[in-house]
């Protein structure tokens, strides 16, 4: 979806002088894109993954100095634009979920169609991996995080088998977890959904990077960063990715004025103006080109008007 993110931010980074952050650097495809299509715009990019850092600062050397590249996760982005004296910005792009690079590089752990270490952290240099989690958490807060995190109807099965084996051993590779959760569901459950593993290790993904605390926090932060005239495009993976955005923009497309005043104040009025009806689907092209882009979700918003008060 690509081309529709850069339709959606085109307004606003045709402006002379205009800085765009894309918050979800990765190997720098989309970064790329908008530093080609908006000449005049200068780029701020974060990723909290050294290596993808590494490999997007090659592919972007072209363009000098209109790149700025920022070791950070995405909610750190009112300190990233305070240290670098932006006081707002005109566009911004979040791309969410796991990478390409990290879901094809094996050692990474991400990929539950290879064996690797069980690690799933998108900054390898802090905090826990996957294995931790599965080896330390107690019953029921996995049960939780595969439930909430998974979308997982057989947490409790799965749960039960993971504490049984790792009392004889603890789990360091995925092979051997993907085996478990085969030998742990009724069959009626391994006909469904593409591969059985796929809601476990997307849970254990979004707890390890802390995902979802993160995008809490992120996307309202975004929106306060952003210029009158700015717009915010947010591609997601996930429903419950998607639900929190929905409910970021359309609250900020709300009027937060009592019932029944004859004239609303300006600082009740709205401060976004969506840009999307719901979310944006992938088109059935897009989907042939690249089955990774199957489940997004797009959703923009513009801002219109300055916080009162």
């Amino acid at each position: 979806m690509l081309q529709r993110c850069l339709d959606m931010l085109a307004p606003a980074l045709e402006r002379p002088g205009a800085v765009v952050v894309d918050c979800t650097l990765g190997l720098g495809g989309h970064s790329e894109a908008l530093l080609s299509r908006f000449p005049e715009a200068r780029l701020v990019a974060l990723d909290r993954d050294k290596e993808a850092l590494r490999l997007s600062g090659e592919r972007l050397a072209p363009f000098g100095d209109r790149a700025t590249l920022v070791h950070a996760v995405y909610d750190e982005l009112p300190d990233v634009l305070g240290r670098l004296g932006i006081p707002r910005v005109q566009g911004i792009l979040f791309d969410l979920g796991v990478s390409s690079m990290q879901l094809d590089e094996a050692d990474r752990g991400f990929a539950y169609a290879q064996d690797a270490p069980l690690d799933m952290r998108m900054d390898q240099t802090t905090g826990v991996s996957a294995a931790e989690v599965l080896n330390t958490y107690p019953p029921g807060e996995l049960v939780r995080i595969l439930r909430a995190y998974g979308e997982e109807k057989q947490a409790k099965r799965i749960v039960a088998a993971i504490v049984r084996e790792r009392e004889k051993e603890p789990f360091t590779t995925s092979a051997r977890l993907v085996e478990l959760i085969r030998d742990a569901l009724p069959q009626a459950a391994k006909r469904t959904g593409g591969n059985p593993a796929k809601r476990t290790f997307q849970a254990l993904r979004i707890e390890v990077n802390g995902e979802l605390s993160v995008l809490e926090r992120a996307v309202p932060a975004a929106v306060r960063s952003l210029d009158v005239g700015g717009r915010i495009a947010v591609l997601s993976y996930h429903s419950l990715e998607d639900r929190l955005v929905k409910q970021v923009f359309a609250a900020g497309a709300a009027t937060t004025a009592p019932p029944g005043l004859p004239v609303v104040p300006e600082q009740y009025q709205p401060r976004l103006k969506l840009l999307t009806r719901g979310a944006e689907l992938p088109t059935e092209e897009e989907i042939a080109e690249n089955r990774r882009a199957a489940p997004a979700r797009l959703r923009g918003a513009e801002r219109i008007r300055e916080d009162v008060g």
